[in-house]
């Protein structure tokens, strides 16, 4: 069954850590049996979230479901955009799920994104 967890540690995300440079380091782990099979780096601040990277094996619903644990959340804290300071090439996969549009790195409005999915099931 998987299962999508904050990890409280920067623990085997050292270089992670390194490269994103911020105090605040959040991850959150996708766990299959208890088996790591993916994660997304990111912190707050207070005007957005940050997110950093991300792992999700190459799979699109991995991918799906860990970005919008981390749109649930800031969400929840009240922030209002999130930005995207992942690698080039992993913004293919959040175009194809339309979390951003083509050449952009930026979420502006994350409460009307998940407002938005409530939406779509009444409609369906």
């Amino acid at each position: 069954m998987l299962e999508i967890q904050e990890k409280f540690s920067v623990d085997g995300y050292e270089e992670l850590a390194e490269r994103a440079n911020d105090p605040d380091l959040h991850i959150t782990e996708a766990l299959d049996k208890g088996k790591v099979i993916g994660f997304i780096a990111y912190s707050y601040r207070a005007e957005s979230t940050v997110i950093y990277d991300y792992d999700d094996g190459g799979e699109l619903m991995l991918c799906d479901g860990l970005v919008r644990s981390v749109l649930f959340k800031t969400c929840l804290k009240g922030i209002g955009r999130v930005e995207i300071e992942c690698p080039e090439e992993k913004l293919v996969p959040l175009e194809r799920l339309r979390f951003i549009p083509h050449g952009s790195r930026l979420i502006d409005d994350p409460d009307s994104f998940m407002n938005g999915c409530q939406n779509c099931k009444h409609s369906s």
